[in-house]
C-alpha cells in the first residue's frame, strides 16, 4: 500500500515539474511572465494548447486561424494540428483571407495605428515593449497588414472577441507558437 502511494506521490511531483518548470528566459522581459505559467497552465487559457485530429490538405508549418471557434491550429501533419484558445476581431473588426508570416518579434513596441487613434485618441502614440505593452511577449507580423498574432497583456479577453483584427494568444502560448512557426508560413484567416 505504502510503495503505491509513494509511487502516485512520485508520479504527482514530476508531472507538476514538468508544469512549474519553463526554459531559460529568451528574453529579457520572458522574466515577467515566468511566474504566471504554472497556475496559467493548471487554471488558464494556456491548458487550452493540445494537439488535435486535423485532417487537412495543408502542409505543416500552416496556422488556421477559426475566428468562430475562437481558436488557432497550426498544422503539424499526418492529420494533426497544435490547437491554441485565442481572441479574434471585435464585430466590424474580423478579416479572413490568406497571408504569409513576414516577421516575428519578441516583447515588439507598440504604435496604434491611425484608424485606432482615431477610435481612441488616448492610447499612446508609440508604446515601447514590454510587459505592460498590449502586443505582449511576442508577435507574428501577417503579410503587409496592420494585422498581427501577438501575446496579451489581458489573458481574460482570450476567447473573445475584442480586438481590432489582431488574433491574441496568451503570452505563454504566442511564446509556444512564435518557436514553432517559420516566416514565409502561410496563415488562413476563417
Amino acid at each position: 500500500m505504502s510503495i503505491r502511494f509513494l509511487a502516485g506521490g512520485a508520479c504527482a511531483v514530476a508531472l507538476l515539474a514538468s508544469v512549474c518548470l519553463t526554459p531559460a528566459a529568451a528574453h529579457p522581459y520572458d522574466q515577467y511572465i515566468r511566474g504566471r505559467s504554472f497556475f496559467g497552465a493548471l487554471f488558464g487559457p494556456s491548458i487550452a494548447r493540445i494537439v488535435v485530429s486535423y485532417p487537412t490538405n495543408q502542409k505543416a508549418g500552416t496556422i488556421v486561424i477559426s475566428s468562430a471557434q475562437r481558436r488557432l491550429y497550426l498544422v503539424l501533419g499526418n492529420g494533426q494540428a497544435l490547437s491554441y484558445a485565442i481572441a479574434v476581431g471585435a464585430a466590424g473588426y474580423a478579416w479572413s483571407g490568406i497571408s504569409q508570416v513576414t516577421d516575428k518579434r519578441e516583447w515588439p513596441d507598440w504604435t496604434p495605428p491611425e484608424e485606432m487613434l482615431q477610435r481612441r485618441p488616448d492610447l499612446p502614440r508609440h508604446m515601447a515593449g514590454g510587459p505592460d505593452n498590449p502586443m505582449g511577449a511576442r508577435a507574428i507580423y501577417l503579410g503587409a497588414s496592420l494585422y498581427r498574432i501577438h501575446g496579451s497583456n489581458e489573458p481574460d479577453k482570450i476567447g473573445q472577441a475584442v480586438s481590432s483584427g489582431c488574433i491574441r494568444l496568451t503570452n505563454q502560448d504566442v511564446i509556444d507558437l512564435y518557436n514553432r512557426v517559420q516566416i514565409g508560413a502561410t496563415v488562413i484567416v476563417q
